[in-house]
């Protein structure tokens, strides 16, 4: 078996890149650990930014997105007892964020490679990488009992963390740089109106929360826990308590309650390795690196990855510039610092770490007032949240 593109994983990044791959003709085969409903069912982030949307438009699989999705202008920071609005509109020229769940991002991409008849092998956990620095890489993998070899020019690496793209790597090639936050986020479901028509982040000296959304009727709020906290030990009685603790008293009063109906925790950390590449390999998204979530940028960061291999592969086979290949982790990496930057500044900005003491929070709310109440640092925030312009790649 052959193709141009080997790609690794099946969700919202592995599928992305196929289906810009396949409209512009560029053959590619998308190979999927786990099956199509276990992807389908994980609970990730949903607040996209203005270049994924503008990127799933340009990919063709955005109907859906357009009519369900939430456009958001601005959002809010509440602290020191006091809500602020950032106008995100006003403040980056026109710039918005979608609010529209990972999980119907990659819905959506799932039909639209249905409907074009490209190559996807899910339930596969076998697959191996080879020759990536050899002039014949290819992929090994069992479907069906069968013993099946794929041959290609290049292999994206879009299956996450735990996937076999970077394990891939021999050791020694990459440098990984890692900061472990002391705290996780305890998140939770349920079919109840938004507390407010826009997301809300809070500082509080009992911890951070954050109010949500998925839909008009379908809200996500999280809490600050500690890290060695279970979620077992979280009713759902405790969590509404808690939730309303650390909002703003008017706030808290609209909150609507309701039973949960997904709950967990996520640990918080920002992760990164150099080079994403190696050889014939390219590193894409949580393969890569992970951000908290405090800044919304671990999905979109992942779109901007596609966008530049993608607009590297499309040089490379209408332009011949192989001589492109070589800068894709520079570029990316250019951008998914500054996000990390941001990220880091949000969660430290907000949260409640194991040291805080008085004069730490203090100089928090200091913070957090000094960025709002000046017209430079509501725009520093507002560009940041809305995503950064995607790098040139020449």
């Amino acid at each position: 078996m052959k193709t141009q593109v080997a790609i690794i994983g099946a969700g919202p990044s592995g599928l992305l890149l196929g289906q810009l791959l396949s409209n512009a003709g560029i053959d590619n085969v998308v190979i999927e650990r786990q099956s199509p409903d276990y992807v389908l069912g994980r609970i990730r982030a949903g607040v996209l930014e203005q270049g994924m949307v503008d990127l799933l438009r340009a990919a063709g699989v955005s109907a859906r997105m357009d009519r369900e999705g939430l456009v958001h202008d601005g959002f809010e920071l509440a602290f020191d007892g006091r809500r602020e609005r950032l106008d995100l509109k006003e403040l980056t020229g026109g710039k918005t964020v979608m609010i529209y769940g990972q999980t119907e991002v990659t819905r959506d991409l799932m039909v639209a490679r249905q409907a074009s008849g490209a190559t996807t092998f899910y339930s596969v956990p076998d697959a191996q990488l080879h020759e990536l620095k050899g002039e014949q890489p290819h992929v090994t993998f069992t479907l069906n009992g069968e013993s099946v070899r794929l041959d290609c020019d290049h292999i994206a690496g879009c299956d996450g963390f735990h996937g076999v793209a970077r394990q891939s790597i021999p050791q020694g090639v990459l440098t990984e740089f890692e900061r472990v936050y002391p705290f996780g986020w305890l998140g939770v479901l349920a079919d109840t109106p938004p507390v407010n028509e826009e997301l809300i982040y809070a500082n509080h000296e009992r911890g951070f929360a954050l109010c949500s959304m998925r839909s008009p009727t379908r809200t996500r709020y999280y809490v600050q826990v500690g890290a060695e906290e279970q979620v077992e030990n979280w009713s759902d009685e405790r969590f509404w308590n808690e939730l309303k603790s650390r909002l703003p008293d008017e706030t808290a009063a609209r909150l609507i309650t309701g039973p949960s109906i997904e709950k967990s925790i996520a640990p918080l950390r920002s992760y990164v390795v150099e080079p994403m590449q190696y050889g014939h390999l390219f590193l894409v998204g949580d393969a890569a690196h992970i951000v908290p979530p405090t800044g919304a940028k671990g999905l979109n960061l992942a779109a901007s990855d596609v966008s530049t291999l993608y607009r590297i592969l499309l040089k490379v086979y209408r332009q011949g510039r192989h001589d492109l290949l070589e800068r894709y982790s520079a570029v990316c990496l250019k951008r998914i610092w500054k996000a990390e930057r941001f990220s880091w500044w949000m969660t430290s900005m907000l949260h409640k770490f194991p040291d805080t003491d008085a004069f730490s929070q203090r100089m928090q709310q200091t913070e957090l007032d000094y960025f709002v109440g000046s017209e430079a640092g509501r725009k520093t925030i507002a560009e940041n949240y809305v995503g950064l312009p995607y790098e040139p790649i020449e």
